[in-house]
């Protein structure tokens, strides 16, 4: 299985969570094949928005949602 990576972000109700304000306008970035391209991804989208203290991108690990037995058996 290919190790998909989802780059999105939004606007947080406090930087240090991932409270999202309105899930009606999260800022899907895609979805990518490896760790590096979603960080380039990750990268570009928050430079964007360096400025504003509210804007939060994170990577999700879509491979370990999908399969998450793997992670289980790796611990």
């Amino acid at each position: 299985m290919s190790k998909l990576h989802l780059v999105f972000g939004g606007r947080v109700e406090d930087p240090q969570t991932l409270d999202f304000r309105d899930l009606n306008t999260i800022d899907i970035v895609g979805v990518f094949p490896d760790y590096k391209s979603a960080e380039e991804a990750w990268r570009s989208a928050a430079q964007r928005t360096v400025d504003d203290a509210e804007m939060k991108y994170v990577v999700v690990h879509l491979h370990r949602l999908l399969q998450p037995d793997l992670i289980a058996r790796a611990q």
